[in-house]
């Protein structure tokens, strides 16, 4: 590549029109022991690999990194190997919630095969609630040798979000640049309600640990360079130029040639463009390499060829489907994409910035500057989310549409309480301040 417009071009490319929006659906979860509760190392009989080979009698393809078998891919979706062995699927990109819900539900059915098997479990969470740092079995995937050497220089909490922690995302496209502009704003305004609406990460070595969303709050300790609530998206000058210019700016991780992962951590994408990147000296770089290194910015929404709701945290199976349900309803028609902007529409950056800072401890309780609190706009921001999917329209088997998979995320307002304040509850209750009861009662 010689040019940035280049770059800014590949993700321009994204745009499509509205009757080619799919729903990508990505979410992690935590194997381990049924004895003894540990996390899976990779190599033996419980360890992951294990796991990735027998899930390939289901039609998955193995994907080899140094003769390790570290995804799995089926048609357009992919199973991953995360760093402290958590286990992602990437889903396909499909049409309507409908899909994507009997998809997460076929992944779940074929894990729990399989798991069986190798009297292992897996749950939903959004962080480690029993093991230490030290105690997580790190994969054999060469970028992440790399990462979880360069983070430390960053951040304190980097291989903790690397080892110890889960998500749940979706994907989303846009039409045009000034529709993945709204979808942007309205995203990353709404990303510290729907943190709290999510917040299940309460525990840290088997004790509370002062936060509703744990998972959360480690971003903001990690690597400032990558992550955040980019206040430049709500200049007048947003587009795919100024997110190019942005990620440009981002220091690098690696550079993938023959195979391997070469060590470019700190490196400028900038010089890589001159064919001044110390990794590669004279080179310049390909497509490939830009669509890498956007991998590696980690902000609370990220742009691609679409756009990542990146906020929440691992959660039960119910989350799973509420997450994209909410996102859809919410970005997917345009009366209601109006709307929720009108929501948030007068919020300044600053707000967002504290909103953001406070949310991780506070959840549904934090307060907004207008007064009231994220639970006063839970229910209005629903409302809008009903009223999008009831415009889109996509029946199911049995139902006309697909409010049906907000039923979780109104349960939590109704309640006015986080996932993790019930976690906190039972904890001190009837779990005798022991979180090992989570590993049966939240089991997949």
């Amino acid at each position: 590549m010689e040019s940035i417009s280049e770059l800014v071009e590949f993700i321009a490319d994204g745009a499509k029109p509205r009757d080619r929006w799919r729903i990508g659906t990505e979410h992690e979860k935590f194997a381990y022991r049924l004895d003894d509760l540990g996390r899976l190392g990779y190599e033996g009989p419980q360890g992951i690999r294990t796991m990735l080979e027998g899930l390939q009698r289901f039609g998955w393809q193995p994907v080899y990194e140094a003769g390790n078998v570290i995804a799995l891919t089926m048609d357009s979706a992919s199973i991953s190997l995360e760093p402290g062995g958590q286990f992602e699927l990437s889903g396909a990109p499909l049409d309507n919630l409908h899909q994507t819900c009997a998809e997460v539900h076929t992944h779940l059915a074929q894990v729990k095969v399989v798991a069986e098997e190798m009297d292992v479990g897996f749950i939903g969470l959004g962080f480690d609630p029993k093991w230490c740092r030290d105690e997580v079995p790190i994969m054999p995937k060469g970028r992440y040798k790399l990462m979880l050497a360069y983070m430390p220089t960053r951040g304190n909490l980097g291989p903790d979000m690397m080892l110890r922690s889960c998500t749940v995302q979706v994907n989303l496209d846009f039409g045009s640049e000034s529709d993945m502009v709204q979808k942007f704003r309205i995203g990353l305004a709404l990303q510290p309600l729907c943190t709290a609406l999510f917040a299940n990460s309460p525990f840290t070595e088997g004790r509370p640990n002062g936060f509703l969303s744990f998972r959360s709050q480690i971003w903001t300790d990690t690597d400032p360079d990558r992550t955040g609530m980019l206040p430049f998206v709500f200049d007048g000058d947003m587009g795919y130029e100024a997110y190019t210019q942005y990620a440009l700016d981002v220091p690098m991780y690696f550079v993938y040639r023959n195979g391997d992962y070469l060590d470019a951590t700190g490196q400028s994408f900038r010089d890589f463009m001159a064919g001044k990147l110390p990794a590669l000296p004279g080179e310049k770089p390909t497509i490939k390499d830009w669509e890498d290194h956007l991998t590696t910015v980690f902000p609370e929404v990220r742009l691609k060829q679409f756009l990542e709701m990146r906020g929440a945290d691992g959660g039960p199976w119910g989350s799973l489907c509420a997450l994209p349900a909410l996102w859809v309803g919410l970005l997917y028609n345009q009366g209601a994409q109006d709307a929720a902007w009108d929501l948030v529409k007068g919020f300044t950056v600053e707000e967002m910035a504290r909103l953001r800072a406070e949310v991780p401890r506070l959840g549904l309780a934090t307060p907004l500057d207008q007064g009231g609190t994220l639970l006063d706009l839970a229910g209005p921001v629903l409302e809008v989310a009903l009223d999008g999917l009831r415009a889109r329209a996509r029946p199911g088997a049995i139902t006309a549409d697909e409010t049906e998979f907000l039923g979780a995320l109104q349960k939590t307002v109704t309640l006015g309480r986080t996932p993790a304040e019930l976690l906190l509850e039972r904890f001190n209750g009837a779990w005798e301040q022991s979180v090992d009861p989570i590993y049966t009662e939240l089991a997949y």
